[in-house]
């Protein structure tokens, strides 16, 4: 049987990628206009999350190494990506808040707090909360991949362990935040530059972090104001909730002492 060349469609599995978005608002005159952006946006969302995920694993993995400049080429990765996440919102705010309206029905139970990947990344990074997991379906995929991220180590433990390779004495039992790291970092910054870059570029995923869920906020502000989310949230209220909630406390708590 004669192999069938590898084409740029059969190679990214364009047509099956096309046919996932599905408008369910429908109607004679046919699906509302702005329910594909809404579409294409989040999938899109889900598809970075994924390489987001993805390219922690390999932070984690550089850190345990001890890899400084594999963990600083990765990070950067990372950061570049949460700006493409930002810049997303731009587009997905052109949509006016009738327009939304428009399909929003349709979504019935929908909600982006259900978003397993988002929540797999807030495990990964040491933000873990039970009730992300609890918001799948018991017994679902989505669930036990959420409880894997939310039981296995974080990249601050990576980064942790990291710097106890380096010598730095860092107590076995550390819990976050905890002024015993805390000394230690003053001390990384002080006479460990490299550790200090990793620090650093922690402190920028940090902060990527939250500017994407406070553009996130601003952008759900703006279309819904303080309606309740779908699914039942509480919508806006408890966005705001999430904001200037660092994954890496420690990180900021020595600014000043430094």
């Amino acid at each position: 049987m004669t192999r069938r060349a590898v084409t740029y469609a059969s190679y990214l599995q364009v047509p099956e990628l096309l046919a996932l978005q599905v408008e369910r608002s429908g109607g004679p005159d046919g699906a509302e206009h702005d329910e594909l952006l809404f579409i294409v946006i989040h999938q899109v969302y889900e598809l970075w999350f994924k390489q987001v995920r993805h390219e922690l694993r390999g932070v984690q993995r550089a850190l345990y190494a001890g890899d400084t400049d594999v963990a600083l080429h990765l990070l950067n990765r990372v950061l570049k990506i949460l700006k493409t996440l930002v810049a997303q919102v731009d587009v997905l705010e052109t949509m006016t808040p009738l327009q939304f309206l428009s399909f929003r029905d349709r979504l019935e139970s929908a909600s982006g707090f259900q978003s397993a990947g988002f929540r797999q990344v807030e495990a990964m990074l040491g933000m873990r909360d039970p009730a992300s997991a609890h918001a799948q379906p018991e017994d679902s995929d989505a669930r036990r991949a959420i409880e894997a991220d939310q039981a296995g180590p974080s990249v601050w433990d990576a980064f942790l362990a990291y710097l106890g390779q380096r010598g730095h004495a860092v107590p076995p039992d550390a819990t976050v935040p905890d002024d015993r790291v805390q000394e230690i970092l003053v001390a990384v910054y002080r006479r460990d530059p490299n550790a200090a870059l990793v620090a650093e570029r922690l402190v920028d995923l940090d902060e990527g972090i939250q500017e994407w869920r406070y553009r996130h906020v601003k952008m759900v502000e703006r279309t819904i104001g303080t309606k309740k989310g779908t699914g039942g949230s509480s919508g806006v209220e408890y966005l705001r909730a999430t904001l200037f909630r660092p994954a890496f406390p420690d990180l900021w708590e020595i600014r000043s002492r430094l």
